[in-house]
């Protein structure tokens, strides 16, 4: 797959005036917003950093002869409307589901599979109680779900100031929601209060007793997340991953096929389709206030480009503490987005095999190797890992998700070779004491690889080569503050209509004509195209439109 390229940048000192819409950054949600608003008729640019559109969904070579999709590398959250109303499938793009959901290996070499079918007998395997309550569970938790899946694709109320005729819309949509959760049953919204307020630890033990079957599901509890699992509102990170779907199953997990990038290239055949011009190779240096509006950005190479708008799709500490002049935003707004909290405990690996891995747990090749392998065998690990992160910068016994996704999609590796993903967690956003991650990187690729090498002996033996990214690397490379791959943490104060600050849940910045579409938005991080969606329907009510 040939990656979409820049046309030519100007020459310093030249600026364009006839486009409506400059969107800075062309992650997923950047490509996804100019969709929406070209098909609207509007005139859309898109600068991107680096030479390739896509953000942290992107697939790269990263080993002579082996790609894979090197920052975001599942499916599963991106959203079906927004699938269907770009036509990506039309565009290119083939996502297959897991044969399996996941693989749990534990220490006693059992194993726990999840998946169709399979996993209340695996449950019952540990605890027939357990294998019991799971339909019950299922159920309670998918209402919950569902509640909330209905909202990903509207913007929140905003809290504004002014008159009470001003506040009327938002009013209104507070009215709408307040109908939705009425509906729902007292279990329900007890449940919901669980799910924002309590730690996934806890929530889980109150359901089960099995340790199997709470590490499986509190894994979801900590992805992205620098957290314990016993930490006060882990528990809506678990629930923030079960949005999601694949070709039309709820909760299913997926791969597409030629990577991550796969997704974000047909957006971008889309995008070209529809007339957006998109410019890599184009950092932005400035988005220029004039007369408390935006519309002009100063590039790297000196070169000025205007429109009526700007839309930014960068995570909104970096938008707002870099590109914009802070004279020209509210002191209180600076000072909420200088606290805007980043920074998840995630080291990335994309490693290069000439074999696939046999587990002690499970031997040999098989569906299970499809699957997210999790090696993570309890809750109480989870939270040692935590632990040991925040004392010492990187854990000694990491938690690793690993997906080999060339079971999948021989498209990644040679004949007979494959790829792997080793999602990490946890490791320090910052190291202590002056210590620079680029000093660590390889030190702590070793523990990782020496990790999966207690679940399945010989795999040093099959490893031809890696890639590690460290939350510093992730941050310098795809602009993820932190490492942080939800652009902000998922808590309390920064969800739904505090996303990323009270009274701008709106897309909408205290600067005129400057918004935001990236997942420092809500519904926040993941591969979703939400953030993008909802910015797109904002602008385009501003400028007299409706959204196709």
């Amino acid at each position: 797959m040939t990656a979409l390229t820049a046309t030519r940048p100007q020459r310093p000192g030249q600026t364009r005036l006839d486009r409506d819409i400059l969107i800075v950054g062309g992650g997923h949600n950047g490509l996804v917003c100019a969709a929406y608003l070209a098909k609207a008729g509007l005139k859309v640019t898109v600068l991107e950093r680096r030479d390739v559109v896509g953000g942290a969904a992107v697939t790269e070579e990263f080993h002579p002869g082996f790609r894979n999709s090197v920052a975001s590398y599942t499916v599963s959250l991106l959203n079906p409307k927004i699938i269907a109303d770009l036509d990506l499938h039309g565009h290119g793009l083939e996502i297959v589901e897991r044969k399996i959901g996941n693989f749990l290996p534990l220490e006693d070499d059992r194993y726990l599979l999840a998946g169709d079918g399979l996993t209340r007998d695996e449950v019952a395997k540990f605890s027939t109680r357990d294998a019991e309550r799971l339909a019950e569970y299922g159920a309670r938790l998918e209402v919950v779900a569902d509640t909330l899946r209905s909202l990903v694709l509207e913007t929140p109320p905003n809290l504004s100031e002014g008159s009470w005729l001003g506040a009327l819309p938002e009013m209104m949509k507070a009215a709408n929601l307040g109908g939705r959760l009425g509906a729902m049953s007292m279990t329900a919204r007890r449940d919901l209060l669980d799910l924002f307020s309590k730690s996934a630890g806890d929530w889980l033990d109150g359901w089960f007793e099995s340790d199997a079957i709470k590490a499986l599901f509190g894994f979801d509890s900590i992805v992205g997340n620098f957290a314990s699992p016993y930490t006060p509102g882990s528990a809506y990170v678990l629930l923030h991953h079960l949005f999601g779907e694949v070709n039309g199953k709820k909760g299913a997990w997926g791969h597409a096929i030629g990577g991550m990038g796969a997704i974000t290239q047909a957006m971008a055949r889309c995008c070209e389709a529809r007339g957006v011009e998109i410019r890599t190779g184009c950092p932005v240096r400035e988005v220029l206030v004039a007369d408390g509006g935006a519309g002009t950005v100063v590039l790297d190479s000196g070169e000025q480009l205007s429109a009526r708008a700007v839309v930014s799709n960068l995570n909104p500490k970096l938008l707002f503490g870099s590109l914009v002049d802070p004279a020209a935003l509210p002191a209180d707004f600076n000072e909420r987005i200088r606290h805007y909290k980043c920074g998840s405990g995630t080291f990335r690996m994309n490693v290069a095999l000439d074999r696939l891995p046999s587990f002690t747990a499970l031997p040999g090749p098989g569906d299970h190797l499809t699957a997210g392998i999790i090696m993570a065998p309890s809750l109480a690990y989870m939270e040692q890992a935590y632990i040991d992160a925040r004392r010492q910068g990187w854990s000694t016994s990491p938690i690793i998700e690993m997906l080999i996704p060339s079971t999948l999609d021989p498209t990644l590796a040679p004949d007979g070779q494959h790829v792997a993903s080793l999602f990490c967690q946890h490791v320090a956003p910052e190291l202590s004491g002056g210590r620079d991650w680029d000093d660590h990187r390889d030190e702590v690729a070793q523990v990782m690889l020496d990790t999966v090498e207690r679940w399945a002996p010989s795999f040093r033996d099959s490893v031809l080569g890696y890639q590690a990214l460290t939350p510093k690397d992730l941050e310098r490379t795809f602009g993820l503050v932190g490492g942080d791959i939800f652009h902000g943490a998922l808590s309390l104060d920064q969800l739904f209509s505090a996303r990323p600050v009270l009274g701008h849940a709106d897309h909408r910045s205290p600067i005129k004509r400057l918004y935001q579409c990236g997942a420092g938005t809500h519904p926040g991080g993941g591969v979703t195209g939400a953030p993008g969606h909802n910015a797109a329907r904002e602008i385009l009510k501003d400028f007299g439109k409706r959204i196709g």
